[in-house]
């Protein structure tokens, strides 16, 4: 059974996809993204394999 490990990590409004794309390449697979503590910024949550 494949086990995941998962990450939760603020966003930037003007740099996300710059921030996204360097998750992406260590492996990091976005699942949601929701808005931060008291609307403050996003939050993302991201998972990629155990291992």
């Amino acid at each position: 059974m494949q086990q995941w490990e998962y990450m939760t990590a603020p966003l930037i409004i003007h740099a996300t996809k710059q921030i996204l794309d360097n998750f992406g390449e260590d492996g990091w697979e976005l699942v949601q993204v929701v808005p931060g503590p008291d609307g403050n910024g996003l939050v993302a949550y991201l998972k990629r394999p155990k291992g």
